[in-house]
């Protein structure tokens, strides 16, 4: 039986593989830092021939840049925010897919989102991996045993330099929405202005805002004692740090997910499918949500994990943060457009 087969894929599709590799014999991946680890495509590669190349970005407007000066067919394989899918479809960078490729039935039924990847009747991208945009936090000195860290938190004078803050507007934003009752799906110009007047307040609290390595790396170090915007990203650090935890907070939090897409200017679209199908396998979701640059949930149901990587992601507790927690969605231009000059004076400030 074939490798892939065992891997998940289609055999008919598997098949295929042994009459294009010598041809396709490497396929391009832009992708988030998840990715940028060899061993993730172990298994592909030695099934197929095809050596994967991986180029990292964070940040869609970084992605978007980095394909404008690009040539066609540079890129094959697309790992973005799920919440610019169909911003990315839109502006034509994305081939339609069938459903029917993808194991659409293991999937988490909260992982889903159908909102956020069809559009005129197409697929234009499968979620693959997904968190919480929530709190993590130094166990012994924020909140107590069994209980959720309100928001409020991060204001309290005890705090001051205490505090990490993600360097991703959107996210943190929407978050403090939530500490004013509003949901993402509601966020309006007139609660902008609110949180507005709370970063400003976070920020006299705030010893660093930098990107995921920076902040997780305050935290880990006891530089800090909550970080905002983050949250499984922390469980290698628990091996080590027990005492490090994560949650939801008492008004709800973020749930972020990335999909796999592919490029509709890849000049290998049958191999570039095979390599989205692989990262949607149980063994390359395993090795997805376990990579080293940051852990999260496999939209995957049947991921290959062990249980001791089950503990540490909280699969046992999914349905609970799933209920808790709200997708990003999509705010128009315009309301993005106030968002990033707000977050540039927070920044500044």
């Amino acid at each position: 039986m074939s490798g892939l087969k065992r891997l998940g894929l289609p055999l008919a599709l598997a098949l295929t593989f042994s009459t294009t590799a010598e041809a396709e014999q490497e396929l391009n991946l832009l992708a988030w830092c998840d990715h940028d680890d060899s061993s993730i495509y172990e298994p592909f590669e030695a099934e197929t021939g095809i050596k994967v190349n991986v180029k990292v970005y964070e940040l869609t407007g970084a992605a978007i840049s980095i394909l404008e000066q690009s040539d066609r067919g540079d890129w094959d394989v697309f790992i973005v925010d799920t919440a610019d899918v169909l911003r990315m479809a839109d502006g034509g960078w994305l081939a339609a897919l069938d459903p029917k490729d993808f194991p659409y039935d293991n999937l988490f039924e909260g992982a889903k989102t159908p909102h956020l990847h069809e559009k005129d009747g197409a697929l234009w991208g499968v979620p693959q991996k997904f968190g919480f945009n929530t709190l993590a936090y130094d166990g012994r000195k924020v909140g107590a045993e069994g209980q959720a860290v309100s928001l409020d938190t991060l204001f309290d004078p005890e705090m001051k330099d205490r505090v990490a803050v993600y360097d991703y507007y959107l996210p943190i934003i929407l978050t403090l929405g939530l500490r004013h009752g509003v949901e993402p799906k509601d966020f309006d110009a007139e609660t902008l202005a609110k949180v507005r007047d709370d970063l400003f307040a976070l920020k006299e609290n705030s010893k660093i805002v930098g990107d995921l390595i920076a902040t997780q790396t305050a935290l880990a170090t006891g530089d800090v004692d909550v970080l905002i915007g983050a949250a499984e990203w922390v469980a290698p650090l628990q091996v080590e740090k027990p005492y490090l935890d994560w949650g939801t907070p008492v008004e709800g939090g973020l749930r972020w997910s990335q999909s796999v897409a592919v490029f509709e200017q890849s000049e290998k679209p049958e191999a570039a499918l095979q390599l989205a199908q692989y990262l949607m396998s149980p063994e390359g979701q395993a090795r997805i949500a376990v990579a080293p640059c940051y852990n999260a949930m496999p939209a995957n149901s049947a991921a290959a994990l062990g249980e001791a990587e089950k503990a540490s992601l909280r699969w046992a507790e999914i349905d609970a943060f799933l209920a808790n927690t709200y997708d990003y969605g999509a705010v128009s231009p315009e309301l993005d457009e106030e968002m990033v000059e707000v977050w540039t004076e927070f920044l500044a400030h």
